[in-house]
């Protein structure tokens, strides 16, 4: 009765393990012509924990067994092969000692001709197995990836997930079996609900992660999983301590990939490291994060030209509701001469390409499908002073932005606006990746530019950008005196919304700085002044407008004084204001001045404060 219980009950778990198991089909079929005696000898399959290796063992187990092949499974450990027709399938095998070597040197060199090893691990073969000449035609490494969309979808479906569940775990697991598995258990028992609870995430980070060395190679994971992509120079801003020796500790990780901008770990990696942290430890998840934004944030302002886009996407990865960042299927260069063609036929039936085309060619930028060349979209970034009929009359988008700048807060000396114009094929307008990467130039142009008042770009919807529309166009306008680069980053940092700040004309600052002087001895009045309000306090970040104001202040007038050619004014300024002289009489007679006198030196040290003042304003500190 027992003995058949087991064999029914072991029945019943491979029917069950047969049910779940979806999809494999490149590795099922290299493992049958390997069978039947057209691949390799060995065959080497290496993915990271819970990717489902010793579920396919199990699978070519049976294929063999089927096929009439005396079958051996194994776990860590090496038996002798002395038939010829043998198959032998080995799992874990780093649990083996020194395995590597002892294998390609002198085990399965002893193997007869005719039997077939699999061998399954975390980690690939290293290269000295590739470089033997040898190994060349006896091995077949097979890296085991995520299921895809179809195959995922086909194990929730037997799994029992309920339809309203599929979407979030599909997402979350990225085409893990293990984390599929563990959270349809989750859906299914919720009655349809799922987030990833915290067993599952306890369970996935013991599979998939295991045991680290330390603390700080646990943050240098965090850190890895919350960029899209790490490079030793992220780590050591994030993490100053050995940054070389653990960014060389996460390189080698099994569920750890490289690309050309860094490493990134596996979708679910990244999602349970992520899950566990906000949880675990809010403050250090949110400290994490400020300090991976500054560096972001800097690296946009300091890059090359050319690696803008790539550095924006980067940034803008952190707030994942803004998407992910451009992939490499699309490539950016300036617009050449003989590319104009392409481009009208691009923008037929549209305003302004042939316009602006021949005005401000150097403005352009043409994107091309990376694989075939095949151009599909140009954009135009123009800088703009001041409004020119021509310009006017030939592109209504422009003339709009100008309508819109002038009529809120207009220009500045000095100031621009800057317009982002878009044409594109038909198939990539809209939410498209050529379109992401079109937008994340804007953005880094928009963070990279020089006393730009007014940004008007397409498409930036998501970026709390204030729209303005007529009947045919839209465009998303920004005020970046009003909510300057550092304060917009902030906003997009998931901080709470910051308040805009008061753009002042060069008349009404002068006006503002006159009052203020006068109001200095008074904490109380200077709060109510509106340069408390102007980019000139807000980069004084922590203090109280009122206090900020009255030591900018303090500090112009103590500036005059260390040079000798404004000692008078800086004299005159002093008695005035920081002295609290109730009238200009009684500070002249104490300045031992002619009144008339007194008052030319006044007026020239409120002008030179004035001027330092509005300098600050618009260039910043």
């Amino acid at each position: 009765m027992s003995a058949g219980s087991d064999e029914l009950l072991g029945r019943r778990l491979r029917a069950a393990r047969e049910t779940a198991f979806a999809g494999r089909e490149e590795e099922l079929a290299v493992f049958t012509t390997a069978l039947y005696g057209g691949g390799s000898s060995v065959l080497y399959v290496h993915g990271p924990g819970g990717m489902g290796k010793t579920a396919l063992l199990r699978r070519f187990a049976r294929e063999a067994e089927a096929a009439g092949r005396p079958v051996s499974m194994v776990d860590g450990r090496m038996p002798v092969v002395r038939e010829a027709d043998a198959v032998l399938l080995v799992d874990n095998v780093e649990r083996v000692r020194d395995w590597e070597e002892w294998l390609r040197e002198w085990y399965l060199p002893r193997v007869p001709m005719g039997a077939l090893v699999v061998i399954a691990g975390r980690n690939p073969p290293d290269l000295r197995w590739r470089a033997d000449p040898g190994w060349a035609g006896a091995l077949e490494v097979l890296p085991l990836r995520g299921l895809r969309p179809g195959d995922a979808r086909a194990l929730l479906d037997s799994s029992g997930v309920p339809a309203e569940a599929r979407e979030p775990l599909l997402a979350f697991a990225g085409g893990h079996p293990l984390a599929l598995l563990l959270g349809a258990a989750v859906a299914v028992k919720d009655g349809g609900r799922w987030t990833p609870h915290q067993d599952v995430v306890a369970a996935l980070l013991d599979q998939l992660v295991g045991e680290v060395p330390s603390a700080a190679h646990r943050h240098a994971l965090e850190i890895c999983a919350h960029a899209h992509t790490t490079t030793e120079d992220l780590l050591r801003a994030a993490l100053p301590q050995d940054a070389g020796t653990l960014f060389r500790w996460l390189r080698r990780l099994p569920f750890v990939r490289s690309g050309p901008l860094g490493l990134f770990p596996l979708d679910v990696v990244r999602e349970v490291l992520e899950a566990d942290l906000r949880w675990r430890d809010p403050q250090g998840y949110a400290a994490m994060h400020d300090r991976i934004h500054a560096h972001l944030a800097d690296r946009v302002r300091t890059v090359s030209d050319a690696d803008v886009p790539g550095a924006v996407a980067a940034l803008l990865y952190l707030h994942r509701d803004h998407g992910e960042p451009a992939d490499d299927r699309f490539r950016e260069e300036p617009l050449r001469e003989e590319d104009v063609g392409t481009l009208l036929r691009v923008a037929a039936g549209t305003e302004g390409a042939a316009f602006w085309a021949e005005r401000r060619p150097e403005a352009f930028r043409l994107y091309r499908r990376a694989e075939t060349g095949e151009p599909v979209a140009f954009t135009a970034w123009l800088r703009l002073s001041e409004p020119d009929e021509e310009e006017l009359a030939a592109d209504p988008v422009v003339a709009m932005a100008w309508a819109h700048a002038r009529a809120t807060t207009p220009l500045r000396a000095g100031e621009h606006v800057a317009i982002s114009r878009t044409w594109a094929l038909p198939p990539y307008r809209g939410n498209s990746p050529v379109m992401d990467l079109i937008r994340c130039r804007a953005i880094g142009d928009c963070l990279r530019s020089e006393r730009l008042a007014w940004s008007y770009l397409e498409n930036a919807e998501r970026y709390g950008m204030r729209a303005v529309s007529d009947d045919a166009h839209t465009l998303f306008a920004h005020d970046w005196r009003a909510v300057p680069a550092r304060a917009w980053l902030e906003g997009r940092n998931q901080r709470p919304a910051v308040a805009a700040l008061e753009v002042l004309s060069q008349a009404e600052f002068a006006e503002a700085v006159r009052q203020a002087l006068r109001q200095l001895p008074r904490k109380d009045a200077l709060a109510g002044s509106p340069l408390t309000r102007t980019r000139l306090i807000a980069e004084r970040g922590g203090q109280n407008p009122a206090t900020a104001l009255g030591d900018l202040l303090r500090q112009a007038i103590d500036d005059l004084g260390e040079d000798p050619r404004s000692a008078k004014l800086h004299r005159a300024l002093s008695v005035t204001f920081l002295r609290g002289t109730p009238t200009q009489e009684l500070a002249a007679e104490r300045l031992g001045l002619p009144l008339t006198t007194y008052r030319r030196h006044l007026t020239a040290g409120i002008e030179r404060v004035r001027a330092g003042l509005w300098h600050r304003e618009l260039y910043g500190t």
